[in-house]
């Protein structure tokens, strides 16, 4: 079959990251070939904007916090991953709570995560975060209506206290299809370098669907303000997601654009 290639596009495929791609991945797509290198273009600008974003922080002692919610292999590790790979470590934090201790259970919910807030000048990304207790743990039977109903009771309230503090808030939520997260769960299971990912919560997801869709319709509903809204990421095609991710968190702070890095 005869492949007929502009020159701009057979400049792209004959650079070191268009011939990675053309070889990377059977069966040889050029289509996916030219989209990925189009991605590490966009990625790449997006991540010099991210730089001069946390400069911004650093140099104005902004604190800045972005919670990243949404289905099981959605992609939230992926897009953390490109928003923090390029920015300076020693002024950022990613922060991926376990299970609660027995001292903690008997705190505030919220007070571990208030634990982790950033300090002048860092920025925080929650690898999920309280909202835990308004999708996950009530689907799972990991807390009690009562405790459920104090949560949502409680989340508005304790978000606009974040933001009156001047901390800066940005709520993701990571949406894929049932369909993409069982193909992604295979993915998972049959790799031997992915396999730790997949979790005893992981393996219900699918049966639960249902119960997941209606709590976080419930939690949209509720926690969707005009002060503290959500921003729902369609992750279906991961590197769409990511650059969609990455210029929401730019559009979202009020950083300096023209400052000097």
């Amino acid at each position: 079959m005869e492949i007929k290639l502009t020159a701009q596009e057979l400049k792209k495929l004959s650079t070191k990251k268009g011939l990675l791609a053309l070889l990377s991945k059977a069966p040889l797509s050029i289509e996916r070939s030219l989209r990925y290198v189009d991605y590490q273009k966009k990625l790449k600008k997006l991540q010099v904007e991210l730089i001069r974003l946390q400069t911004w922080g650093i140099a104005n002692n902004e604190r800045i916090i972005i919670v990243f919610q949404g289905r099981d292999a959605a992609g939230k590790g992926g897009a953390i991953r490109r928003l923090t790979e390029r920015i300076n470590p020693r002024h950022m934090r990613i922060v991926a709570l376990t299970k609660p201790t027995s001292d903690e259970q008997t705190q505030w919910y919220f007070q571990r995560y208030v634990e982790q807030f950033p300090k002048a000048g860092e920025m925080v990304f929650f690898d999920r975060s309280w909202y835990n207790r308004g999708v996950v743990e009530p689907v799972n039977g990991f807390c009690t209506p009562e405790e459920y109903d104090v949560f949502m009771n409680q989340v508005n309230d304790f978000e606009n206290m974040i933001l009156e503090s001047g901390i800066h808030l940005v709520k993701i939520y990571m949406s894929i299809s049932k369909k993409e997260q069982a193909k992604r769960f295979a993915d998972i299971k049959s790799n031997p370098l992915k396999q730790w990912k997949m979790t005893k919560l992981d393996e219900r997801a699918q049966i639960l669907w249902e119960q997941y869709t209606e709590y976080k319709n419930a939690m949209f509903k509720k926690t969707n303000t005009k002060r503290s809204p959500w921003k729902v990421i369609q992750a279906n095609r991961k590197t769409e997601a990511r650059i969609n991710v990455i210029n929401h968190v730019l559009n979202s702070i009020p950083y300096d654009k023209d400052l000097e890095i």
